[in-house]
């Protein structure tokens, strides 16, 4: 098969159809984009949990006086010394705890007056309405129904609130965005489809003559259907590039320049380049494939060779 015959029945197909071409293009890179978006979504939400997972810790809140008369767990008075001894002795032996820190009254109101010293309510509280605590750190942040069912309810025990919690709706969150971004995402494939199959049927049908002619003199299904699958692999790898460079731009808008993210929110470990690029050669092999696939069911309904 001579490749410059390929290539003008190309580029004669991309001619008659420039407008549904153009469409698909758009339509493949809109979806491509999504698609690649949600790719980095849930990487972005993974490496936020390695990252803070990592710096959460089990809090072991401890009765003091005050809680007597307000919550049912400290109804036997505030914490002994024996109790505390206690607590801290079967942290240490658990083997998903890391370490254990005792956080004294007086240190949680210095640190309670450090974060909310500007406040009105701050003037109102006194060291001895701070509760004692053990800030517990474990190897696998995921183990923390293991301290909770241990010591939640024990004597001396207040409470025992886990700070993942806190990141939770945030993760939740930005999965909610990435499922969203996945439908939207196969709703515009099936869309891209559409006009894929319709291109090469209006293709089939304009050349429908050059096709009889080589029918008849004995050409191959293979030759005839190349320039029609080429054709609109072509439109689909052109769609593809162009997610990517909305991947790449979004990724340079959205987190170094332009809303400058990484600066201003200097707390969240964003996902680096490395991330963006390993998702492009994908991209591009779904966007060169998937027209190809979509072209060859279409010309086996509107080609008959």
């Amino acid at each position: 098969m001579r490749a410059q015959f390929v290539m003008s029945e190309i580029g004669v197909g991309l001619r008659r159809n420039l407008t549904m071409t153009f469409a698909v293009v758009v339509s493949v890179a809109l979806s491509l984009a999504l698609f690649g978006g949600a790719l980095l979504m849930n990487k972005q939400v993974n490496t936020m949990k390695d990252f803070w997972y990592d710096k959460v810790n089990v809090s072991i809140f401890l009765c003091n006086k005050n809680d007597a008369a307000t919550s049912p767990q400290c109804a036997k008075g505030a914490v002994t010394s024996a109790q505390k001894e206690q607590i801290q002795g079967d942290l240490k032996k658990l083997d998903v705890v890391d370490t254990v820190q005792h956080e004294t009254a007086e240190q949680a109101y210095k640190h309670y007056k450090e974060q909310y010293g500007d406040t009105p309510i701050a003037s109102t509280i006194t060291p001895d309405q701070m509760q004692e605590s053990f800030r517990v750190k474990l190897h696998d942040p995921e183990k923390y129904d293991v301290v909770s069912t241990a010591f939640a309810g024990r004597d001396g025990v207040q409470s025992v609130q886990d700070q993942r919690g806190i990141l939770q709706n945030l993760f939740d969150l930005m999965n909610g965005m990435r499922i969203a971004a996945l439908c939207v995402m196969g709703l515009m494939l099936v869309i891209a489809m559409m006009l894929i199959v319709n291109t090469v049927r209006v293709s089939a049908f304009s050349r429908r003559r050059e096709t009889g002619i080589m029918r008849l003199v004995g050409a191959s299904s293979f030759y005839i259907q190349t320039p029609f699958i080429a054709e609109a692999a072509f439109a689909g790898l052109l769609g593809g590039a162009l997610a990517c460079v909305m991947l790449l731009g979004g990724r340079y808008f959205l987190i170094d320049n332009g809303l400058a993210l990484a600066d201003k929110m200097q707390l969240v470990n964003f996902i680096g380049w490395d991330a963006v690029l390993t998702q492009l050669p994908l991209i591009l092999a779904i966007s060169l494939l998937m027209p190809a696939v979509a072209a060859l069911l279409a010309l086996r309904k509107y080609l008959k060779v």
